[in-house]
């Protein structure tokens, strides 16, 4: 299979020759192999498929030479690059079963990760977008499909919650996708691949995933109060250790953003072969597998609980309580999230 490898000329001359590769499993827009070397074994990963691959080459590119700033590695190296066939050629790294505390970790890594943007990098990757007009309509149509009244206040809050998340501040390196398969535990730390996705923003939309169950991801979590508050806490602290500041934003309009986007109900993953679903709003098919439902089902809970006491969002709580109680009694036997990862 190695002739097949995507290693040229220009590759060779620089790394030397393979003398044996293995492809692994990957997502439909990328091809990703391991690869022997003379001097070390590498992956080679080609960006492949859509209108959009040399975006995300450009991203994955980009936010690797950020991420290499660190002072603790976060990504692994990036040794060569080959432009024209979108080939990256990057570190091998040996990955290991997580701790069952994994995420305190992660989150510390995570932190690391952001933190590694710094102001004049603004440009040099997209800003980040959150939920707009349209997630609002259909968190609303969902509402209204599960035949609970809305409150008064919602569509105000709903509004200025928009608002609020498009003009956050911050210019933290976001991986776009960091879930459980794209975080690497090694006996040295974990470290993040994947970067298609990446964008400079906020990091609290990111801390999110923990509280909200990774929303962007096949396998959604919800951790146990104690861990998810010492994974926050990590984050916190070694934001602090990085940037000599605390993190700017709030977690709870985070959270509550990941709320109104239907589209992270369906993991990336699977929606990269349903791309002609993406334009039908939340209220008519989104929730309506399984999957779906149960994550719908968490994201509702951890609102409510995050925004009963939230000046700003008072209303929304009350919406996603009922919102919640009427999906548990039209799907009594949902289970709900697991603990832990797979």
């Amino acid at each position: 299979m190695w002739s097949r490898l995507p290693f040229g000329d220009a590759l060779r001359a620089g790394l030397g020759s393979p003398s044996s590769s293995r492809r692994l499993s990957s997502s439909p827009r990328s091809r990703v192999w391991r690869v022997r070397l003379p001097e070390a074994r590498v992956v080679v990963k080609q960006i492949v498929a859509g209108s959009d691959a040399d975006e995300r080459y450009a991203r994955e590119v980009a936010a690797l030479g950020l991420a290499g700033r660190a002072e603790t590695p976060v990504v692994p190296a990036l040794l060569a690059t080959d432009p024209g066939e979108r080939v990256l050629v990057l570190e091998h790294l040996d990955h290991r079963r997580p701790a069952s505390d994994w995420i305190v970790g992660y989150a510390t890594a995570l932190a690391r990760l952001h933190a590694t943007a710094r102001p004049e990098d603004v440009g040099t990757l997209p800003r980040w977008r959150g939920p707009d007009q349209a997630d609002i309509d259909s968190f609303l149509g969902l509402a209204a499909a599960l035949e609970v009244p809305v409150p008064p206040g919602v569509p105000s809050e709903l509004d200025d919650l928009v608002s609020r998340l498009g003009d956050a501040p911050g210019h933290a390196l976001l991986h776009g996708d960091p879930c459980p398969g794209n975080d690497l535990h090694t006996a040295a730390g974990i470290r993040f691949i994947d970067f298609e996705q990446a964008s400079l923003g906020n990091g609290l939309m990111e801390l999110a995933y923990l509280r909200i169950g990774f929303p962007t991801c096949w396998c959604a979590t919800s951790p146990a109060a104690p861990l998810l508050e010492r994974a926050e806490n990590a984050y916190r602290a070694q934001w602090r250790t990085a940037t000599g500041s605390a993190p700017h934003g709030d977690l709870t309009d985070a959270c509550a953003g990941w709320l109104l986007r239907g589209d992270a109900l369906v993991p990336r993953a699977d929606r990269e072969s349903t791309d002609h679903l993406a334009q039908i709003p939340l209220r008519d098919w989104k929730w309506g597998t399984a999957t779906a439902r149960r994550r719908l089902v968490h994201r509702l809970g951890a609102v409510s609980h995050m925004t009963a006491h939230h000046a700003s969002l008072h209303a929304l709580s009350t919406l996603s309580n009922h919102m919640r109680h009427q999906m548990l009694l039209r799907w009594p036997r949902l289970k709900p999230l697991p603990a832990t990862r797979p």
